[in-house]
């Protein structure tokens, strides 16, 4: 007999800053970059990649045993507007509140930062993602910046 995995809570999360270049954080991008490559059929993102460099603040979600479950950064973008980078939940820990929790994480470390409102890129394709961030109270906005004329990118935004 086998036992159910053990999913996470929102009370056993520990999200922590971590560097961007750390190992974990590299397999979850690499993860999350596999996702993405399979729902467009190639790297359909557009600008300046985030380096660790240009990410402000780094954070990854673990569970009690700290096994990584999700991460995310913010770069700061034009008038110290931040920009949510590589926000990404394993597909195994969705519908748990790692995102959600993720996200608040980042709305503080952005309200930290001194932001003004918080942007962000999702894709055409990444229906669960849009559906999230509307019900998290973003509003769609007219693609910024590299995302601009772009038909895959979809933008919004949410001032804090």
């Amino acid at each position: 007999m086998t036992t159910p995995e053990h999913t996470p809570t929102t009370d056993d999360l520990d999200i922590e800053v971590e560097h961007f270049d750390s190992p974990d954080a590299q397999r979850l991008r690499a993860a999350q970059r596999l996702e993405i490559d399979r729902a467009y059929g190639q790297d359909t993102e557009p600008g300046e990649k985030p380096t660790a460099e240009s990410i402000a603040v780094f954070f990854v979600a673990r569970d009690a045993s700290g096994t990584p479950l999700g991460c995310g950064g913010l770069r700061v973008v034009q008038d110290g507007i931040t920009e949510i980078k590589r926000m990404y939940v394993r597909p195994e820990s969705r519908g748990a509140g790692v995102s959600t929790a993720l996200l608040r994480r980042l709305e503080e470390a952005a309200f930290d930062l001194g932001s003004p409102a918080l942007v962000l890129e999702t894709g055409t394709e990444q229906k669960r993602s849009i559906g999230f961030y509307e019900r998290e109270g973003f509003t769609r906005i007219a693609n910024f910046g590299p995302y601009a004329g772009v038909p895959t990118s979809v933008c919004y935004s949410k001032v804090l």
